[in-house]
């Protein structure tokens, strides 16, 4: 059973600055790219910003510029953190990983955590 936690989330004033950080836990052969997608009331999820376990990394235009992705391969975590946020940043962050397990490559879920950029 893999599992993703995010940690992080809450109320931020604009300007401000958030760390969001997400462990799995479980067992696997390789977990491949990790990604933080998010979902504003009444739009669809889209994503944030992804990293392969190579370290490259892909962003939204949306928070290129103020959001950076990292990983750690050993503690098996990934992190995003975001600078400069506007109220539009507003949304549930979830963490998304594709795992390679014994039996089958598949996509994971964090539960979500969430993100108020408001004065």
């Amino acid at each position: 059973q893999v599992q993703l936690v995010e940690f992080g989330g809450g109320l931020v004033q604009p300007g401000g600055s958030l760390r969001l950080s997400c462990a799995a836990s479980g067992s696997w052969r390789t977990i491949n790219t990790m990604a933080w997608y998010r979902q504003a009331p009444g739009k669809e999820r889209e994503l944030v910003a992804s990293i392969t376990n190579g370290g490259s990394t892909n962003y939204a235009d949306s928070v290129k510029g103020r959001s950076t992705i990292s990983r750690d391969n050993a503690k098996n975590t990934v992190n995003l953190q975001m600078n400069s946020l506007k109220p539009e940043d507003t949304a549930v962050y979830y963490c998304n990983a594709v795992i390679n397990t014994v039996f089958s490559l598949n996509t994971y879920w964090g539960q979500g955590t969430q993100v108020i950029v408001s004065s």
